[in-house]
């Protein structure tokens, strides 16, 4: 099984190489094109601004390249909303795989800390990326933008408002938490991932 980490100039990318090592799995992180499109499995990862990553992408045709993937790719966090068409932040169009639209967190209530982080419920399981976890497991989320719910949300949770949890079209999922960092039902879902 060969898997690649897109590197780009976005964090985490650590963190998601232990959780495959404590699958007993090895991965590649790289931007080279030949290694991204013969890989198995691609992961996308992502903590940063929008308009920065995108522009990072774009000056090495990884904007195309990403969209044109035909084997599974996982965005996570920042690199699921990369996949989305629009973010708000910094008004920056993205890659277009998704319909949904990404958008700032607002509330009035003082004791809703934006961005969110911490551990929250996801539920309303769609596709197999989500085989043998419970409905209302806890993941870790650490965003102050959101994915709203539309025809490619597999999952929901609720902070604020009710938004994606995860997408999936095609070939390209992408999960709003870090399953790098949500213990046993993240590393549930990276398996599933990996046996797509």
């Amino acid at each position: 099984m060969n898997t690649v980490i897109i590197q780009y100039n976005a964090g985490n990318i650590q963190s998601v190489l232990y959780a495959l090592e404590r699958i007993g799995m090895t991965a590649v992180v790289t931007d080279d094109p030949s290694l991204i499109q013969s890989a198995d499995k691609v992961i996308f990862p992502g903590v940063g601004e929008a308009s920065t990553a995108m522009q990072y992408l774009k000056e090495r045709n990884l904007d195309v390249l990403i969209s044109e993937l035909k084997q599974p790719v996982l965005g996570i966090c920042l690199g699921m909303q990369l996949m989305c068409r629009h973010s708000e932040e910094n008004n920056t169009p993205c890659l277009g795989i998704f319909d949904e639209q990404v958008q700032k967190f607002t509330t009035s209530i003082p004791t809703l800390k934006i961005p969110q982080m911490g551990w929250n419920t996801i539920c309303d399981f769609k596709t197999d990326l989500f085989t043998s976890v419970p409905e209302n497991s806890f993941a870790y989320f650490v965003h102050g933008y959101y994915a709203t719910i539309g025809a490619h949300t597999i999952a929901k949770t609720d902070y604020i408002l009710s938004y994606s949890a995860a997408l999936q079209k095609d070939n390209f999922y992408g999960v709003q938490f870090h399953p790098e960092k949500s213990a046993l039902v993240g590393e549930q879902i990276i398996k599933n991932f990996i046996a797509l």
